[in-house]
This record gives structure tokens, sequence and C-alpha cells, in this order.
């Protein structure tokens, strides 16, 4: 990896080279450029001088011979009229003299055009190779970001709707930059902010547009790697529609699964998979299962007594899905026993941080490898501030709850980031359940939404100097869990004999020693997908 980062290293400054090279040539070519237009401007008033020179020597002959011709006048009648139709002559070409010039200066005109056309064809072709190097640059410095295990940011504006209302309050003070995809660009108080991201998505973006920049670390779990994908920004901004959509226009979390039914079945032939689900919220510091019978039952997360070092959640519900319709009513099912309130921010404000954990465990029918890889979708509950929420009473309680959660996910940030002994992931249940996907053994990724509007530019500002300070967390690459023979000792799920179709189940997470629990029936018979 050092190797490949010196040779990134290298590349880049190659790149930066061929930058610099290309930059001296278009200020040659601009230099050429003006040498060419004075010298056609000197050619111009060289022209211009030698006609003028002329008119006033083919004058002067035209009044010597006027002279002659008065002089003579009296006496020579004929020779008289005969000069007379050549001093018309002469006056006529005079008086058509300014049309020649003017289409002279006509033509050198088009000339210099014609010039300045292939100069400017010139600046186009270098501006086109300098940007072809930009997106050279900028995949090296993807690839870079890749290798050293950096948590990926993406940004996505919503749209202002007319909830924003109207006035200077509600005005557009997010712009884009035009040539660079990963910039945007806040007007804070007056003052222009840029943030450079690894994606910036604007309004016109589409739910597809934003699952095509995650979709490939949806895949990696199929091979055995932890991901997770969280959302992050202040209420209103559009977390949830991002993450779970609409049913005309889902978000990341069914468009995962489906891609992920997807490539199961193209391996099927090779591999045989179970996919899980579980769904969880953290309401007032508390966990609680969105598909168990009682979803305020409170829940615990406790270290597996193997001395793996992986977390898992004791009585938390596991569904197992086959299908697009399994998930369907997964999702209806968690969705009702979600926690949303109306605040002046949001109508249906999220009030709890909703986890969906995807598990996807395979088996390889000719060697009998088995992975495990785990899929963490993460809707956080929305950043505010009390005094614009209207928030009282418990309302009250649950900001001051989520703020004080969010604030220790900034302080594990601050940690990571600055590479310290201890990360305290213990100050709260929402960092403390992310511990797995925030320390080295998943790749991560933040989706941090931002609201273009102006009353929202304090709360923005805070978001993506957040986003830039998670940007820069090296975790490491990610670990990919396989292993030959049986499963690891926390992976407690009853396995069928390999390559033959497991049942629909439902069925709690639990501690090693205590096997599997299923949920009552009456649960079951609502979520199990239907023959």
């Amino acid at each position: 990896m050092e190797q490949q980062l010196q040779s990134s290293h290298q590349l880049t400054a190659r790149l930066r080279a061929q930058i610099a090279m290309y930059e001296s040539e278009l200020e040659r070519a601009h230099g050429q450029m003006l040498e060419e237009m004075q010298s056609l401007e000197e050619d111009k008033n060289r022209a211009i001088e030698e006609a003028f020179a002329r008119a006033q020597v083919e004058m002067k002959a035209v009044h010597e011979n006027l002279a002659g011709v008065r002089t003579n006048l009296l006496t020579l009648q004929p020779a008289l009229r005969t000069l007379t139709n050549d001093y018309n002559g002469l006056k006529r070409q005079v008086r058509g003299f300014p049309l020649l010039l003017q289409e002279a200066l006509r033509s050198v005109k088009a000339e210099i055009g014609q010039a300045i056309e292939e100069v400017n064809s010139n600046n186009q072709e270098l501006l086109r190779k300098y940007r072809r190097e930009l997106q050279l640059r900028k995949k090296c410095h993807n690839e870079l970001v890749r290798l050293k295990g950096n948590i990926r940011v993406i940004a996505r504006v919503r749209p202002v709707t007319k909830e924003d209302g109207e006035g200077p309050e509600a005005t557009n003070a997010v712009t884009f930059d035009a040539d660079d995809d990963s910039i945007i660009h806040l007007l804070h108080k007056g003052k222009p902010v840029s943030f450079e991201l690894d994606k910036v998505f604007s309004p016109q973006a589409s739910q597809q547009d934003v699952f095509q920049e995650v979709q490939a670390l949806v895949t990696s779990c199929i091979d055995g790697f932890n991901v997770c994908i969280f959302a992050y920004g202040q209420t209103g901004a559009g977390k949830t529609y991002t993450m779970e959509g609409t049913a005309e226009n889902p978000g990341i979390n069914q468009r995962a699964l489906q891609l992920l039914f997807s490539e199961v079945q193209e391996k099927a032939s090779d591999w045989e998979y179970t996919i899980t689900v579980s769904a969880a919220e953290i309401y007032n510091e508390v966990l609680r299962d969105l598909l168990g019978k009682e979803p305020q039952e409170k829940l615990e997360i406790r270290l597996c007594p193997d001395g793996s070092g992986q977390l898992y959640v004791p009585g938390l519900t596991e569904f197992q899905v086959q299908s697009v319709d399994d998930i369907n009513k997964v999702f209806e099912f968690g969705h009702t026993n979600r926690t949303t309130e109306f605040t002046n921010l949001n109508e249906h404000s999220s009030r709890s941080h909703a986890l969906l954990i995807v598990t996807v465990r395979g088996v390889d029918c000719s060697t009998g490898l088995r992975t495990t890889g785990k899929l963490n979708l993460v809707d956080l509950a929305g950043s505010e501030r009390v005094g614009k929420s209207g928030a009282e009473g418990s309302r009250l309680r649950e900001a001051q709850h989520i703020n004080k959660s969010l604030s220790a996910l900034g302080d594990v940030i601050a940690a990571l980031r600055s590479r310290q002994g201890h990360v305290p992931f213990r100050n709260s249940k929402l960092t403390y359940l992310l511990q797995d996907s925030l320390s080295g053994d998943s790749k991560t990724l933040m989706v941090v939404q931002v609201s273009p509007v102006e009353k929202s530019t304090s709360e923005t500002l805070y978001s993506l100097k957040f986003a830039e300070r998670v940007r820069s967390v090296e975790l490491g690459p990610g670990l990919r869990r396989a292993e030959l023979g049986s499963w690891s000792s926390q992976e407690h799920l009853e396995w069928e004999p390999a390559c033959q179709t497991p049942q629909p189940s439902a069925r709690a997470h639990s501690a090693p020693s205590s096997g599997t629990s299923s949920r009552p029936g009456s649960i079951r018979r609502k979520l199990q997908p239907s023959a």
C-alpha cells in the first residue's frame, strides 16, 4: 500500500507537471495571439497610410492638369473638353476611393477575426485537456482515499419548497462548481464559503443518481465486507427521503436490497445466500426493536463473549427476506413503529435514529467458503436548534437527546481524526452501535443532506464543516469476513445443507450461547412472504 501510495503521489506530481505545461502552452499561445494582432494592426495602419499617400499624389496631379487646362482654356476648346472629361474621370475615381478603402478594411477585419477564432479554438482545446487532467486527478484521489480507507462523504442539496416560505430567508444560498462536481459553495452572512467533498448532488439529482454513487459499497457486503451508509443533516434537509424515499420513488434502503437480490440471483449457480433484515431505532437514548412484538421494549448493546470484539443486540428481531415483497412488508411494519412528530422545521420530523441492518451470509457450493457481510443503513435524527424547532416538553427532551447523541458522534469523529488512543464510542447508544462501522472494520459512507435556503445557512455551514472533518478520517481498508468450515461463534443462524433453499423465518439476535428464539406467530404471519 505504501508503494501504491508513493506511486499515486508520483502520478499526481506528473499530472501537475502536465497541467503546468498546458498552462505554459496556453500562455505562449496567448502571447502569440497578441503579437499577431499587433502585427495585423500595424499592417492595417501601413495600408491606410500608403493609400492616403497615393491619393495625395493623384490629387496633386489632378490639380496640375487643371492649371494647364485653365491656361489653355480660351485657345484650346477641344483640348479643354478632353481635359474636362479626364478630370471628371479622375473625380469619379477619387469618389470611389473611400469604398475601396472600406473594402480593404473589411478584408483585414475578416482576417483578424479568423485569427481570433483560431486562437479561441486552441484555447478551448487546452481547456478540454485541462478538464480531462482534472478528472484524472480526481480519479487518482478517489483511489488514494480507497487505499487509505477514508470515510467517503457525499452531499445532497434538497430543492427549495413551499414549506420554506417566501422572502429573503427563503432565497437560495447554495451554488455549485460547473467544472468540479465535488465542490459546493455556501453564501453565509454575505461571505462565500467553499467545501470539497467526494461528490455533490444538486437538487435536480434523482434517487437513482444518488444510489449509483453508493451501489458499489452495497454490493461489497455480498463479498463479506461490513458496510455502513448513514444520512446526516439538520431537520427537514431530506435525510429520510434519501434513505427511504417514497413508494413510487424509493431511496437507498429499498434500492440496496433490490440490488442485493439481483446480485444474489446472478450468483445462484455457485453460491447459496441468505439475506436477513433487522430494524431498530434509538429514541431518547433507548434502543428499540421496530420489528418486534413489543417495540417499546428496551434493548441493550453487548459485546460477544467469544472475544471477537463484535457487538450484538440480544433480542433484536431478524427476518429472512427472499423477495421485494418481503422487503416492502418489513419496511411498512418498521415504519409504523418509528417515532416522528411535528416541529416548526418539519411536519413529520424523525425524532429518533433509525437503523436498518442487512446481513448477507453466503456459502460457496464448490469450496465450502463462507462469508458474512453486514450492511448498516442509518437515518439519523435531524440536528436542530431548539429555538427554531419550537420544541417544548417531551419534544424538548427529545431534541436534547438527539443533539447530545449527534454531539457524541462529533466527539468520536474528532478522536478518530486526531488518532487519539481512546475513542468515546460509549458516550451514546448511537456511537456505540456504530462502533463496528467507525473503527476500521467497515467501508463507511456519509450522505450529508443540505437545506439550500438562507435561513438555514448556520445549520448548513455546521453540517458541511462536520462533513469535511468526517471525510478526513482514515479507518483503513475494510476487512472481509470469510472462512472455511462452520460459521464463527457469534453468527447464530441455522443453515440448511449447502445449496438448498432456506425457508423464510423470523428470529432474534441472541448471545452466542443462547441459540435462536422465534417471534410470536402473529408477527411472523404479518411479515412472512406469501406462498
